[in-house]
């Protein structure tokens, strides 16, 4: 960041906002190939799991998104929120990743 004296408004918009984002392009990203592929190197139930898992973080981040919005983005979010989100990203990218490894074989 280049201002560290931003005004906490300013510094939510600049950080959570792009953040908040960043989850909805991951999460819509990793329920589509959850919903249109089958895993090979997962059981249908693990699958399922993570699917739903997904969806729920979907549910999340858009009730999170609406009241960043209603409030003028001037609300944060609490970490013990975001990180889990971010795990959840993390598990997905890994699952993607074994899903290219595993079409390139």
């Amino acid at each position: 960041m280049s201002d560290s004296n931003l005004p906490g408004t300013e510094l939510l918009k600049t950080v959570l906002e792009p953040l908040l984002e960043d989850f909805q392009h991951w999460f819509t990203r990793s329920r589509h190939l959850l919903e249109t592929e089958q895993l090979s190197f997962m059981s249908h139930q693990e699958q399922s799991d993570l699917l739903l898992r997904v969806k729920q973080a979907q549910d999340e981040l858009n009730t999170a998104k609406m009241l960043f919005t209603a409030t003028d983005k001037q609300v944060g979010i609490d970490m013990a929120t975001l990180m889990p989100w971010h795990q959840l990203v993390t598990e997905c990218w890994n699952v993607a990743m074994r899903f290219r490894q595993a079409r390139e074989v």
